[in-house]
């Protein structure tokens, strides 16, 4: 890691990593106090190009330590909490999206460019082309939360998002072989795709169960530990990659298969549910520090490539730096072409399967199409992919376009990034989303069958305790207002027609009538500590369990 700035160009890595962190932490202030209706991620770029311009303070990373300080954790996550039976329910549509159309998009946008920038080799443009086939699910993410998007369709953009980053990445080693060698070998690749794909999927595997087997035995021998669990699960998407890239495997693979594997064994609930929420949060702020700080770094290399504008446009052969804005726009133009004719083709298929002989499309499906092309944002993996290419060919001379090639990529990520913004409002205000969903239901069951497990284990517990003390009565009237909690939950979710509704209903105002009361709650110990009543101690330990007890209710709204 190294920066120029106004100390000199050595300065330490810590004080590099606080001024990006600091950044993101402006980034977030500065959207929210001037309610800027963007994706913070343009913030980002913003402040990251502001910083770069006013004060010179540039940060370069070598591209594998980019991938393996970045993407690595921020996969990992994504695996980590992807949607399973969404990702193997769509998982033909996701399989379409993700390795098809990064397929089409790498040929198609790759002859486009190259035919767009003649000067700019052919392997080159494919290369181009790779970096820009991934998709970036978090910016679409953030336009969600005020813009409401259907599940469905979500868990299709995160799997498409969370596997296409693997194949993208993979398309883009095989483009600068060809363009670093001269020469390319389709069964050469195919091999090496094998192995990358394969290799990278067990080395994740076998690295997340080894670590996740020796985690559980410790625990279970010796106790668990909240700050070792967390440390291990931070550990794993680092070492996944590493052992992945030492096997000649693909290391993003890795971090995506070793964050799936990790999802499982947390389903199987061997944690404490301190490590749980704890883990969550570190990874929440690891996650939007990761994004921010990738953001930030997109700013600042905008700055120094705009500043070779002039030179890489003579490259193309032009001398006016106004190309620059045509050829991103006539690329961005083309990738949402592409992503619209793959779009309507898969969804005609999908439409052929389900039985329909003549396939025809509506408006709400010619607004799905819509969505789902401007949904494709690209953004951290595109940057990192086209931060890889390489400074030199195998004969010693400069890898050609590079920095043109570095540019269209960064302008290509920033229009994707105000189009969704922008486009998806209004093609979204279209689409009905039903209010009984199928999700829904499978919530009402769900959380049905786990009162019907607490009424059990109450009374089970109540049968035991009248035999073994003298005071039944009060076990029993404990046991009958929590078993009559559970009963009323089950009420509220049957599902009759009416029945259904009023029970949203009043689950919904009951929520806000009990975060109306923590609220007030977390204020009167908040001054009964001021007054000194009570030890700060004290007043920490009543306060989290109301923290707790909001987040829950918190959670279960944000949901709705």
């Amino acid at each position: 890691m190294r920066a120029v700035g106004s100390r000199g160009p050595n300065l330490e890595t810590v004080t590099i990593t606080l001024i990006l962190l600091a950044c993101v932490i402006a980034s977030s202030i500065v959207k929210r106090a001037a309610r800027i209706p963007f994706p913070v991620a343009l913030v980002q770029i913003a402040i990251g190009a502001l910083i770069a311009r006013i004060f010179g303070f540039r940060v370069s990373l070598a591209p594998d330590v980019f991938l393996l300080l970045f993407v690595a954790p921020l996969l990992f996550l994504d695996g980590w909490r992807i949607s399973k039976e969404g990702l193997f329910r769509d998982k033909w549509t996701i399989g379409a999206f993700a390795l098809g159309l990064v397929l089409f998009t790498v040929v198609g946008a790759g002859l486009f460019i190259h035919w767009l920038i003649p000067m700019m080799p052919l392997p080159v443009a494919f290369a181009l082309a790779a970096t820009l086939s991934p998709t970036d699910a978090v910016a679409v993410s953030a336009i969600a939360e005020r813009i409401p998007i259907p599940k469905r369709l979500m868990h299709v953009l995160e799997g498409e998002a969370l596997l296409n980053d693997a194949s993208g990445l993979v398309c883009l080693r095989f483009a600068i072989a060809a363009a670093v060698t001269g020469s390319f070998s389709l069964v050469e690749a195919g091999g090496t795709f094998l192995w990358l794909v394969f290799g990278g999927v067990a080395a994740g595997a076998v690295v997340t169960l080894l670590a996740n087997a020796v985690k559980d035995w410790t625990a279970r021998l010796f106790g668990e530990e909240t700050g070792t669990q967390i440390l291990i699960s931070l550990l794993l998407p680092f070492g996944s990659y590493v052992v992945a890239d030492r096997l000649g495997a693909s290391g993003i693979l890795a971090a995506v298969t070793a964050g799936i594997v990790m999802s499982y064994e947390e389903l199987a609930g061997r944690a404490l549910a301190g490590t749980r929420i704890r883990r969550a949060a570190v990874w929440d702020a690891l996650q939007f520090a990761g994004n921010g700080v990738i953001f930030v770094l997109l700013g600042q290399q905008l700055t120094s490539v705009i500043d070779q504008a002039g030179q890489a446009i003579r490259q193309t052969g032009r001398q006016e730096e106004g190309w620059l804005v045509v050829y991103v726009a006539a690329i961005s133009c083309a990738l949402l072409v592409i992503r619209s004719l793959w779009t309507w083709a898969a969804l005609r298929l999908i439409v052929l399967r389900a039985g329909r002989s003549a396939p025809t499309i509506s408006a709400s499906g010619w607004r799905l199409i819509a969505a789902t092309s401007l949904a494709g944002v690209r953004g951290a993996v595109s940057l990192s992919g086209v931060m890889t290419l390489p400074l030199f060919l195998a004969d010693g001379s400069s890898f050609p376009a590079r920095d043109l090639a570095i540019l269209l990529a960064a302008g290509v990520i920033v229009v994707t990034l105000v189009a969704a913004n922008v486009g998806l409002p209004y093609v979204l205000s279209g689409i009905r989303i039903p209010p009984g969903t199928l999700e829904q239901r499978q919530e009402d069951e769900a959380r049905c069958a786990a009162a019907r497990a607490a009424i059990i284990a109450v009374e089970e517990a109540l049968h035991e305790t009248a035999k073994a003390t003298d005071d039944a009565d009060l076990f029993s009237q404990a046991g009958a207002r929590l078993i009559a909690h559970y009963r009323e939950q089950i009420e509220l979710r049957r599902h009759t027609v009416a029945g259904a509704g009023r029970g949203l209903q009043i689950d919904e105002i009951e929520r806000k009538l009990r975060l109306l009361a923590l609220s007030a709650e977390r204020e009167e110990l908040f001054r009964i500590a001021q007054s000194g009543k009570v030890t700060d101690e004290l007043v920490r330990d009543l306060v989290r369990e109301v923290d707790l007890q909001e987040s829950r209710f918190s959670v279960r709204g944000s949901r709705n």
